[in-house]
């Protein structure tokens, strides 16, 4: 790959976050174990998530995007604008439900790469999964095509941080983003984009299982997802504990983006026809669901055109 190419490549995944994004998890409960219900009410009552320290007020202009609060439901992972010529990862502690305390840049190794470090995800055990563009160009190195990175978080640092091995894109021009680690860490589900013109034109959605220490592509893949990949552009996955519900973003450019729903009956079946969760208005992405499945955050650009992060409750129906 020529580096002409390449920064053309990192340039298309910067401006592709504009408008696309997606949000894991340390072990430790901030919130009742519940066991999960049969049926739910729809989603509704938007509410504005304040990071204490970072950008308290609605007008503040510190972009937070893509948040992932994590399966113990003490943190919150977020990012700062995919607009800006440097993305870096932060995190926040849980104070309440719609208010969480900023401690800071992700330490270690996620802010090193310059352009884009960004959408992070954990499994209960505290493995941290992002993505970054420091090796996508790098023939001949291990991370060549590689975007998916993880390590170990501890104490709100990662170090070392890899490329996840068995995820690199087959060929340059493809780009896989927006990846999401399963609660249970053996599932990774992301996108993978087409940028083979300098823009994004395609978009599938994919599924990984864990095998040893790498990732394969599950030969199911096309069927789990048949009904989330058609002709819109579709990312930021986002999966209940139990991976049977599917939280995502679709967007097209006449409509812009939405934030759907499909569920399954069964880990081994396909998910079933998505659903557009309406109380979610506006320029809104990247869902995370938390860990009692009753609360899902987003980003959402608010009237002075500031990314916050927002969500919207659902309860048990009677």
């Amino acid at each position: 790959m020529t580096a002409r190419l390449n920064l053309a490549l990192v340039a298309a995944t910067i401006l592709i976050q504009l408008f696309m994004s997606a949000g894991g998890a340390q072990a430790g409960s901030a919130y009742d174990s519940k066991v999960r219900p049969p049926a739910f009410t729809e989603f509704g009552n938007p509410e504005t998530v304040q990071i204490l320290g970072y950008n308290d007020n609605e007008g503040n202009s510190n972009d937070a995007m893509e948040p992932f609060i994590s399966r113990g439901g003490n943190l919150m992972l977020f990012n700062s604008s995919n607009a800006a010529a440097t993305t870096n990862l932060f995190w926040a502690t849980r104070i309440d439900d719609v208010t969480f305390q900023y401690q800071g840049e992700i330490g270690g190794e996620v802010n090193s790469s310059g352009p884009l470090d960004a959408v992070a995800s954990m499994d209960s055990n505290g493995a941290f999964y992002f993505i970054t563009t420091r090796s996508y160009g790098s023939v001949g190195a291990s991370g060549y095509l590689s975007t998916i990175y993880s390590g170990t978080f501890a104490g709100g640092a990662v170090t070392p941080v890899n490329p996840v091995p068995g995820v690199a894109a087959p060929k340059p021009g493809l780009v896989d983003f927006d990846e999401e680690i399963s609660a249970d860490g053996n599932t990774l589900y992301f996108t993978q984009g087409n940028f083979a013109t300098g823009n994004l034109t395609s978009t599938t959605m994919m599924v990984a299982t864990r095998q040893g220490g790498h990732f394969v592509v599950d030969p199911n893949s096309a069927k789990i997802m048949k009904t989330i990949n058609h002709q819109d552009l579709n990312y930021a996955a986002d999966t209940s504990a139990d991976e049977l519900e599917f939280f995502f973003t679709r967007t097209n450019l006449k409509a812009g983006p939405a934030i759907y729903v499909a569920t399954r009956k069964s880990t081994s079946k396909p998910f079933g026809k998505p659903k557009k969760i309406d109380a979610i208005t506006g320029f809104a992405e990247a869902p995370s669901i938390s860990p009692d499945d009753l609360s899902l955050y987003y980003h959402v650009k608010n009237p002075s055109g500031v990314f916050m992060i927002n969500r919207v409750t659902r309860t048990m129906k009677p």
